[in-house]
């Protein structure tokens, strides 16, 4: 994560991090008919493992992609 402002974990302190993203959906067929893919970003704290997640918008083509690989 390249910033100039440092990022601090809010549960213990400490000043370093992982960053990632993870992916889920419902059903496959609540995928196909209701759009039910979701990405979400995380930073989480070397230390204590405290992790934050941010729901990340996924295109229209990027859910078909999802599906299509699952």
């Amino acid at each position: 994560m390249s910033s100039t402002k440092q990022w601090q974990c809010a549960k213990c302190g400490h000043p370093e991090f992982e960053t990632g993203e993870i992916r889920s959906s419902g059903g496959s067929l609540s995928s196909i008919f209701d759009n039910k893919n979701r990405r979400f970003s995380y930073v989480s704290c070397t230390n204590c493992t405290y992790t934050e997640f941010y729901k990340v918008e996924l295109s229209a083509l990027q859910s078909v992609l999802d599906f299509a690989v699952s």
